[in-house]
This record gives structure tokens, sequence and C-alpha cells, in this order.
């Protein structure tokens, strides 16, 4: 009895406690709405614990361990504990989180609590496939599924904000952050964006407030993946229709979506940087879309406006940011240092930083923070979901919708089960390290599947591995430029003797994972170091050859592309990569995936992309050499857009529309009849495209505006619909006003961007 009174005594003092800290702090009241508790916050909040609320450190001293001495890290510490740090990112993990959350808790004055951040770009510890390879699944469901998985396991070790999506929309292969988009088209990216904003913070903001979910952030806030000429952190200089047509309809997605945070870009934008564009921020962002979230700098970018030549000083930079609609200074250090004097001398209205951190609070209270503040600080939970055999099963269905099958002659794939020599080459083949990617920061190294360890599950057939060559001179990291191997060949001789030996060889070559990501642009798109030679060698001895790709962007593979007979795009798959890998290879999973970007015949065609607008000389109309073409190559890509093969084979027949005349606000109903006419079950992605045939402002040759992923049986027949309205039929002019216009239009329905069944509508004055 004794130890029973002893509990009810605890819990009745923890309830009392509860009770006077509410009565202390009204905004810890949960009968009051979450406007209500940010208004009964803010007047109590100095000016200084106001800019606090808008300054993110990341990661700066053992946490768990003693308070650090020196340098920026006591300086962030001592902030820490004023209360004038908001947010940190990079603090991963229950014990580290719940160690600094219980600084920022009860020894600050108003016990507001941190928002946790990290880049879960495509999972946390298990990875799944990179962003773009994920697009390639056109799987929004599992797209979304793969968003939850991640959320489920950072929530699990104490994050609750990630910075993703990445939304850019990106046509240029050379920008290594291709690997973090859904590709080259805006409707695709839209519908894209919108999922995994889903996936990360449930269907509703109520969603929130659920242990499994972390908030999103669109990222980046704008035209980013338009840098000229592929190169990380330039410029940008692109026009207002393509801005409003093609750049921000996946972020207004997103904001349809619920997201609660924003990041912005590196870049310019009409000679302004997009932390400081007022345009882009307060006028689009906050104001057309009404979006009552917070926006983040990238990291440093407001002290980066100095270097941009937009900022004189830090302090204008800071006035600046603030003024354009940036809420949140991400590691530059200047709106803790420059804010407060700012606002004192009439700079910056206080008004600005109310608006900034009454957003910063909201999305806290959406979290249910200051309900409880440890609320993710749980280790159970943390052991028990982190690499779950649920969420490898999950990234494994992901990792297999993403391949895509480019090519497939000799009936070399899919593989026999048994009898058949196999030669594995490549170093890529056996490497657990490179799948997982270039953001992998939580993951541990050498935790991938590889793909000689994926086919080693397939025991009755003969399977030889040789590296071949080399791939690396040295070991590749995060930080690190990657050092490719040009000179060492002394594995060829090994390869070329299991090639001669065996009946299919299948090569896995491409680039290392820390290849492709942030501060990885390139020039040349073909495969690095001795691949290229490897293959060519290989194929004189023995011309059965399979090629897998591992690779975050398009690739330029002419050679490939016309002698190989069999090549699988198989991205860069995360954690169950060779599985994946070895269960399509092997025909237990039929691939279905689709380009989401086009592949190049040589780096001279980047940018390409599918939807191009038409010049005034298109085709060669008088037999001479005055139309738009190359000299030395074809226009067209290697593989376009939208393109990818299957074990089976599909037939398209019977385009109907319902009208072929209608008034503007009307609707036109699309059917296409689609059979499997193959040897197996399989999956196909059938893809509509219109084009405004003339318009004020002159439209691309071809637009996607539908799309289904249906299953087919062999033999079996689906019928596929498709409603167009005026949301898909009309397009932004140069001021951003949407106009649906009177003219005629064509339709394409297939299997890809470069072919299909044709039809056409005309909508009336």
């Amino acid at each position: 009895m004794k130890n029973k009174k002893i509990i009810i005594i605890g819990v009745l003092s923890l309830f009392t406690v509860g009770n006077m800290n509410a009565q202390k702090k009204p905004y810890l009241d949960k009968n009051k709405t979450v406007e209500q508790r940010i208004d009964l916050l803010l007047p109590l909040m100095t000016l200084e614990e106001k800019v606090g609320q808008m300054n993110q450190y990341n990661g700066f001293w053992d946490v768990t361990g003693p308070a650090p001495k020196g340098g920026t890290a006591e300086l962030k510490y001592e902030h820490l504990r004023k209360g004038l740090v908001g947010s940190m990112l990079t603090v991963r993990g229950v014990k580290e989180v719940r160690a600094v959350q219980k600084i920022a808790v009860e020894e600050t004055r108003l016990g507001i609590p941190l928002i946790i951040g990290f880049d879960v770009i495509h999972g946390y510890k298990t990875l799944s496939p990179i962003p773009l390879a994920e697009a390639a699944s056109w799987d929004l469901e599992a797209i979304k599924k793969s968003a939850a998985i991640a959320a489920d396991e950072a929530s699990a070790s104490g994050i609750n904000w990630t910075f993703g999506p990445n939304v850019d929309v990106a046509n240029d292969a050379r920008w290594g952050r291709v690997m973090e988009g859904a590709g080259e088209d805006p409707y695709l990216g839209s519908k894209i964006g919108y999922a995994r904003v889903k996936g990360f913070q449930g269907e509703t903001i109520a969603d929130l407030q659920k242990v499994n979910t972390i908030a999103a952030c669109a990222k980046h806030f704008a035209a980013y993946g338009y840098v000229e000429a592929g190169l990380e952190y330039n410029i940008v200089d692109i026009s207002n229709s393509k801005l409003y047509n093609s750049v921000l309809p996946p972020f207004e997605a997103t904001v349809e979506a619920g997201v609660r945070t924003f990041m912005n870009s590196f870049n310019t934008l009409n000679g302004v940087p997009a932390t400081g564009n007022a345009f882009l921020q307060r006028d689009i962002l906050k104001g057309k879309w009404k979006f009552d979230g917070f926006v983040i700098s990238d990291y440093a970018s407001i002290r980066e406006m100095i270097a941009h030549g937009y900022a004189k000083d830090e302090a204008d930079a800071t006035a600046k940011a603030v003024i354009a609609g940036s809420d949140m200074d991400m590691e530059s250090y200047l709106y803790v240092a420059k804010l407060v004097d700012l606002v004192k001398s009439g700079k910056v209205k206080e008004a600005l930083v109310d608006d900034a951190v009454r957003r910063i609070l909201r999305v806290k209270f959406e979290l249910g923070l200051f309900d409880d503040p440890y609320r993710y600080c749980d280790e159970k939970r943390e052991k028990a979901v982190v690499g779950s055999k649920a969420n490898n099963d999950g990234v494994l269905d992901m990792a297999k919708k993403s391949i895509v099958l480019l090519k497939n002659e000799k009936n070399l794939l899919p593989l026999k089960k048994s009898g058949q020599k196999i030669a594995l080459i490549g170093a890529l083949a056996n490497d657990k390290n490179s799948p997982l990617g270039s953001w992998r920061i939580a993951a541990d190294d050498n935790t991938a599947v590889s793909v000689l360890e994926g086919m080693q599950q397939y025991k009755d057939n003969q399977l030889v591995f040789e590296k071949g060559v080399d791939l690396l001179k040295q070991k590749a990291t995060f930080l690190t430029e990657t050092v490719f191997n040009t000179t060492d060949k002394s594995g060829f001789e090994a390869a070329k003797t299991a090639a001669k030996n065996a009946d299919v060889v299948v090569m896995v070559l491409g680039e290392y994972g820390f290849q492709s990501g942030e501060g990885r642009s390139r020039t040349d798109l073909n495969l690095p170091g001795l691949q290229q030679e490897l293959l060519e060698e290989i194929y004189k001895v023995n011309p059965n050859v399979v090629l897998v790709l591992n690779n975050g962007r398009p690739l330029s593979i002419p050679w490939a592309a016309e002698n190989v007979p069999a090549i699988v795009e198989a991205w860069h798959l995360g954690t169950q990569a060779g599985n994946a890998v070895a269960q399509v290879l092997y025909g237990d999973y039929n691939p279905s995936g689709k380009l989401p970007m086009s592949f190049p015949r040589n780096v001279g065609q980047v940018p390409i992309y599918y939807n191009k607008y038409s010049t005034g000389r298109p085709i060669d109309s008088d037999k001479n050499v005055f139309w738009s073409h190359y000299m030395d190559v074809e226009k067209t890509p290697q593989f376009p857009f939208g393109f990818g093969l299957s074990y089976t084979t599909f037939d398209y027949k019977n385009l109907k529309l319902n009208k072929t005349s209608l008034a503007k606000g009307e609707k036109v109903s699309v059917s296409v009849e689609v059979t499997n006419t193959g040897n197996y079950d399989g999956k196909e992605v059938v893809q509509l495209y219109i084009h405004d045939e003339f318009a004020t402002i002159i439209r691309p040759i071809k637009e996607l505006k539908g799309f289904e992923l249906i299953n087919l049986k062999k033999g079996e027949t689906k019928t596929v619909n498709f409603t167009l309205t005026d949301k898909e039929l009309g397009f932004y002019d140069n001021e951003g006003n949407y106009l649906v216009e009177p003219g005629t239009f064509k339709i394409m329905v297939g299997g890809s961007s470069d072919k299909g069944l044709q039809g056409g509508f005309e909508i009336k004055e």
C-alpha cells in the first residue's frame, strides 16, 4: 500500500505542477486554439527572445557531454541557455535531442521548445532510392509511403522537421542536385511534391500531432533547377513565362498539400538573391498563395547576399532578408547578431519580426512541442522503428518500382533462374556504400545490399564476380571531391576471362554515390573513370551484355545505347538496392519505371527536355541547312521523358473524346484502351499530353496533363479515362494571370512522350 500511495502522490504532484505552469504560462493551456496561444505568448517575449526564435544553429558539441568551452560552440551553447535559439539541425538520436531540448525547455525563461531539423532527403537510416529514382516509378502512393517511412524513422530519432521535398524542376543533367527532385516536368513534379508532403506530414495539419509525422519543407524557392550551365550556386536568368509555368506550380502544389515550411534558394532571380527576394516570398508565397508557415534560409544564404553583391554588409543583409520574408536564419549568425539593433534603430519594423515569430511558433504548436517537448524522445520507439523489417520491406518495394528498363534485345532479360553461367563485372556491383547515394547523413557506411549479394540469392546459376577496374582512386566522402581511377587497368584481363566463359555478362557501371548531389556539377556526362573502356573490352569478348546503370542523373551513353543489347537504369536505390536489382534481372519483378528526365545523346544537347517550344524553323522544309538542328547528332534525346520498357508489351487503341468542341469552363473526357499483348503480367504508365496549337504566349509542343499507373495481366485489356478541365488547359501569362484561351488542342496518349495515339478538340470563343 505504501508504494501505491507514493505513486498517487507523484501523479498529483505532476498534475499540480502542470496546472501551475499553465497559470504562469497561459500559452500552455491546451484548451485554447493555436492562434490564441500565440497571442498569449508573443507579448511575454522580449525583442531578443523573438529574434532568438528566428535563429537556427547547426549541431555544435557532444550534447550529452560537458558544456563546451571556447569558440563558436560555447557561444551557441550560451545562446541556447538564454532562449536565443529557435531551432537546431543535424542533432539526431533520442539522447542528443533530449539533451538540447531539455536546455531550451527547462533552462530558458519561457521554455519555448526547439524544432529539430534534418536532411531526411530519401530516408533517415533505412534509405529509399534517391528522389529522382522514386519519380521514375510514377507511383504516387509508393512515393507517399516512402516519405512516411522516412518520417517514421526520423521522428523516432528525435527529429520533427525535414528539409524536403525538393521540388525544383530541372532539365540540365550537369547540375548534381537533379537527384533530389522529380525531374523536368512541372505536372509530374507537382503531383510528386504533393504526395511527399502528405507522406511526411500526414493528410491534415492535425496529423502533425502524431508522433510518427514530421513537418515538411518545400525547397528551393525558387528556380534553383535553372542555374546557368548546371553550375552549383550559380545565377538564374529565366523568363516570367518559365517561372510561372514551370518553376512555381510544384511549389504551389505543396502549399495546397499543407506544407508547413519553405526554404529559399542560393540563386538569384531577376538579379535579386532569392533570400532577399520579396517578390517571391512576400508577394507570391505569403501573399497570393496565403502560405501561413515559415520560410527558412538555406545554409548561410543570408550572409551570402554580401558575396552576391546585393548587400553591403552584415546588417544590410540581415535587414534585406527579414524585409523580404525570410523568417529563420540557418547558420548565418546574422539575425541573432544584428536584428535587435536594426529594430531599435527603426531600420526594420518589429511587426515583421512578430510576423516571422508567429509563423515559427505556429508550427511548433502544430507539432505538439509545447504540450510535450519530449514527444519525439522515446528510446524504446527509436530502437523498434529504426531499421525495422517493415521499413526495409518498404524501401525494397520502392526500389523495384524505381527501376527503368531502357533496352532489352536478344532476350537477355529476364535472366534464367538455372543453368546459366553469369559473369558479374564492375566495382559498383560489390559496393555496399555507393547505392546509399549522396544524402545519407544518418545512414551507416556500407549498409546497402550490393548487387552481388542480391544475385547470390539465386543459387541455381553459376555466378562469377570480377570488379574489372577500381572506380575510385581514393575514398569518397560527402564533403570532398570524388577522385576516379584513370590509369590502373590491372583487373581488365580477369574480367575478360570471366566474360569469355559466361553465357551472359551483367556489368554494373555508372556514377559513385557521392558523384551526384549538392556541389556535384559535371561537364561530362559519360561513364567516369575507365568504365567505358572496360565496357567496350568486355563487349568484344562477349556481346551478351546486360548493362546496369547506377547514377544520380541522366548519363550520356551513346555507344552503349547503340551496341549493348540490354540496359537497366537502376539509379542509386538505397539500402535494398542489390535485392531490387536482382529481383528485376531475374524477372521476379517486372520493371515498370518511366524516365522523369530525358537522357541526352551527348552533353552538347544539354539542357534537353521533351516539353520544349517550337522554333520558326522546326523541320527541314527546303532541303537545306537552314533549319533548327545539329550538324553532328540528332536533336532528339537518346531516351525521352516518360520512356521505359517492360518484359511484356502494351498496345493502345480506340482513343475517344466525348466532345471535339467545348466552351471555356467545360470538361472534355478522354478514354483509351490498353492491352497487355505480351507473355508477362505487368504495369504500364498511361500518359496523356496536350498541345495548345496557338496562344498569346507560345506553348510547349507537348505538355503532360495526366497519367495513370495500371496493372494488366497478360492478355487483359483496360479502359483508362482522363478528364481535362480548365486547370489542365490553361497557362500563366507573364504577369502570373491564369488564362484559358479559345483555340485548337492536340492530344496524345501513350506510354512515352515520344509516341502515342493522337486526337484533338477546340475551345470555342
